[in-house]
């Protein structure tokens, strides 16, 4: 039976979630689950949680756990990875600094911005690492990859090694819900397409009981209670024509419209991150670590029911052949015409025992590719500065990013990163 490799797996509640999602199949459980985190306590928690959800579902399935890596990826028939490199001591510095010296807000920091070059410069010799483990340790395995910036991890997977990878995220499945809701229509009468990269796919189409429910949504964009909820992707919708699949709070960040000025960050009801977020933040994570092994620990019943996430779906359709269509980031071989060849892309993937096959979508609309691509710029030159060592791209990815050229000057943008780079250069070994 076989042996899922979950790396990252002291990621709290992910790892728990996924583990049932993937039992709830009959064909999994007698499977082995290998845990593998380098945090020894919140990975205890995991194996504690994963062992009484064994119990509990009455399934034969074998849990361990390991910090090596290698042992848990040691012929493993799929990955999952859910890792964040660095603590987030290390985000604070990549987002505070920026802040009070020049008044860069970011909001999420992972995917593009300041902030999520700088995780990619620390992430991706992490699921590089991963890849050639994986090259030589089980060549045939698949890897369902969680871990963010999602499109610049996989573009330079794909770029770089041989490793099967996909990226996943929950944007498309929580998104198209929200629009079903937005329109007052059930979501199992709702049909979609969308297309994209990853936090910035389109609804190419959105259709309810088979005919064009756009016109439904503008007009629900018209109502304050329903504008509030979304007013960034509802005003990127006003003026580009399509939705888009991550949320206000995400794609405020991914373009230079909405936090430049104190006034417009107010009127969005924005929250950019500050000093807040992290005061606390070791004691929130082990208060959650404690609380959470306190109840694998306990005797009362987990709390157990299958999420949407496509990781499980996944796994049984590449196990058993059952046709499904996923969302996933794959290399753009020509599946969206008019966005760059190679970059990570966010597709319809047919899902069966031949592997995940991204879908031929053609062109996208050309506002919203052109707006991809100011994303796609940063990705590009940050993937290259890791795999050429090219510590100059570095400085010209954050100068192209949307956001942080809304706001800083090339020379403020090159002085932030010296000192980020200068102070700390362990967790970005690759562009000294």
């Amino acid at each position: 039976m076989p042996k899922i490799a979950m790396i990252g797996a002291g990621s709290l509640g992910f790892g728990k979630r996924l583990i049932v999602d993937i039992l709830s199949f009959p064909e999994f459980v007698d499977s082995t689950f290998s845990l593998m985190d380098v945090n020894k306590e919140t990975l205890a928690v995991t194996k504690a949680t994963a062992d009484k959800i064994v119990k509990q579902m009455n399934v034969p399935a074998k849990v361990e756990s390991t910090t090596n890596r290698r042992r848990a990826l040691d012929g493993a028939d799929y990955v999952i990875s859910m890792f964040r490199a660095g603590d987030m001591e290390v985000e604070k510095a990549e987002v505070l600094p920026p802040l009070e010296k020049h008044g860069l807000r970011q909001t999420v920091a992972d995917t593009v911005s300041y902030g999520a070059v700088c995780r990619s410069l620390r992430t991706v010799p992490v699921m590089l690492g991963i890849a050639h483990d994986m090259e030589e340790l089980c060549p045939d395995a698949w890897w369902l990859n969680y871990t963010n910036p999602m499109a610049i991890n996989c573009w330079a997977v794909f770029k770089a090694t041989r490793a099967k990878i996909v990226g996943l995220c929950h944007s498309v499945q929580g998104t198209s819900k929200q629009l079903a809701n937005y329109i007052g229509a059930p979501y199992e009468e709702i049909t979609f397409k969308t297309a994209g990269i990853n936090h910035m796919a389109w609804f190419l189409k959105f259709e309810h009981k088979g005919k064009d429910a756009y016109p439904r949504l503008f007009r629900a964009m018209k109502k304050p209670d329903i504008f509030k909820k979304d007013p960034v992707r509802f005003t990127i919708m006003k003026h580009f024509g399509r939705f888009v699949t991550e949320s206000t709070r995400h794609m405020a960040e991914y373009t230079p419209y909405f936090l430049q000025h104190d006034n417009i960050v107010k009127q969005f009801n924005l929250k950019p991150l500050g000093p807040e977020r992290y005061p606390d933040w070791k004691k929130t994570r082990n208060d959650r670590a404690r609380k959470e092994l306190k109840a694998a620990k306990g005797k009362a019943d987990l709390s157990i029911q299958q999420s949407h996430e496509y990781g499980a779906f996944i796994i049984h359709s590449l196990f058993t052949g059952q046709e499904r269509c996923i969302y996933g980031s794959v290399e753009n071989t020509g599946l969206i015409t008019n966005l760059p060849r190679g970059c990570a892309v966010e597709v319809p993937c047919l899902v069966n025992k031949n592997g995940i096959q991204g879908c031929y979508v053609g062109e996208i609309p050309p506002q919203c590719a052109a707006l991809n691509r100011t994303n796609i710029n940063v990705q590009d030159l940050t993937v290259r500065a890791i795999l050429e060592r090219n510590r100059e791209y570095i400085y010209h990815a954050c100068m192209l990013d949307p956001n942080t050229a809304a706001v800083c000057t090339l020379d403020e943008i090159r002085a932030l990163l010296d000192k980020r780079l200068k102070k700390h250069t362990k967790y970005m070994p690759m562009v000294r």
